[in-house]
């Protein structure tokens, strides 16, 4: 067996980035409004990410969490700074998917309690914790019996939300946005729903912004929305600027009894002085307005263009194209013939999610590819 037998390979292979682009190995550009599953949040080798990576690498590559060091320390400061509210404690670690498991061990700590209550359509990660929580049985069933105690409910579903959230409940892990599940932004009214029921129940409502947070929303949090802070709040994807960290962001009630959990790799220096940079950047460019502005002229040109499609959702840089049954040979379609690429939400969803630098050229560059692949898969 070969190696890199996990993933199937697209036929790009990419060797160079620079913000919005990639390039192959013969130099062709590609404009990546899939960010690399929004992994490029500020952009491909960032100057001042690169920048940052290289100093600290010449300094120190790795040492453990229990021994402090300054990179470290300054991105414990800077993520307690930029968070919400009362969610000032902070649990590094490499990937969206253990930020979920910490969460999800967390709040079973915290309460007692074991039930967690998670959304259909829900996408959480693939460890056998945050896999337990995601919905799609298609992730699961290789790999079962996976963790218990979960319970999945209609998404925006109010009535269900409140039926199965009891006093044996210790959290309930939700996504502002569904990404992977189709782009669904929760229905007004629904997170404040979730935080009282929680609030009723103590319960720990865990809002899973790996994918909608640091800006890609048009605010900094999906939440800050929405007016709601939870008592525990997962990053990732774009918070290394391309190097693998995740974030799990908790109340004081629920650190002061967060149980044994721990992380040989918990905040490395480089990737603690990358994720430091990207944050820096994030906010002294203000890249959520940057995603607000763009994202609301991408949307206005998709809804006002004479593609063939049933409808545009999402909020910013995250928004979900729904074409039917063509999304995958449209996506295809996109990289092959106009340099473009994109991700699927599903089998009917174009996903776009570029990176927070992109331009309104880049988008209507993007409209303008659309128009022609759909017209050719839909025909």
């Amino acid at each position: 067996m070969t190696g890199g037998f996990v993933y199937s390979e697209k036929p790009i292979a990419v060797e160079r980035g620079e913000g919005p682009h990639l390039y192959d190995a013969n130099g062709a550009q590609f404009l990546d409004f899939g960010a690399s599953y929004g992994v490029a949040a500020v952009g491909h080798c960032h100057p001042a990410v690169v920048s940052a990576v290289q100093s600290q690498v010449e300094e120190l590559t790795f040492v453990q969490a229990s021994y402090p060091n300054s990179a470290r320390d300054g991105l414990y400061e800077k993520l307690a700074a930029v968070a919400p509210a009362g969610l000032e404690n902070v649990w590094l670690c490499n990937s969206g998917t253990e930020a979920n498991e910490a969460a999800i061990k967390f709040a079973r700590s915290a309460t007692g309690n074991s039930k967690v209550v998670a959304a259909m359509q829900g996408f959480h990660g693939r460890t056998m914790g945050s896999l337990a929580a995601t919905w799609k049985p298609k992730y699961k069933k290789p790999f079962e019996p996976l963790a218990g105690g979960f319970e999945f409910v209609p998404y925006g579903d109010e009535d269900a939300l409140a039926e199965a959230v009891d006093d044996e409940t210790a959290a309930v892990l939700l996504e502002p946005i569904q990404g992977e599940g189709g782009v669904n932004p929760a229905p007004e009214g629904y997170l404040q729903f979730a935080r009282e029921a929680t609030e009723e129940t103590g319960s720990a409502l865990i809002l899973d912004e790996i994918q909608t947070g640091l800006g890609r929303t048009g605010a900094l949090w999906a939440c800050e929305k929405r007016g709601v802070v939870p008592d525990i709040l997962t990053s990732a994807k774009g918070l290394g600027g391309g190097l693998p960290v995740g974030a799990t962001l908790c109340a004081d009630w629920v650190a002061e009894d967060s149980g044994p959990h721990g992380s040989t790799f918990s905040g490395g220096p480089v990737v603690s002085a990358a994720a430091e940079a990207t944050l820096s950047v994030i906010v002294e460019e203000d890249l959520p307005e940057n995603a607000a502005s763009v994202g609301e002229h991408l949307q206005s040109k998709l809804r006002g263009s004479e593609l063939p499609i049933r409808t545009v959702r999402g909020e910013g840089l995250l928004l979900g194209v729904e074409v039917g049954r063509g999304a995958n040979a449209a996506l295809k379609r996109l990289a092959m013939d106009h340099g473009i690429l994109a991700l699927p939400a599903g089998r009917t969803v174009v996903r776009l999610l570029p990176p927070l630098v992109v331009e309104e050229s880049h988008a209507d560059e993007v409209v303008e590819a659309l128009e022609s692949t759909l017209a050719e898969v839909t025909a």
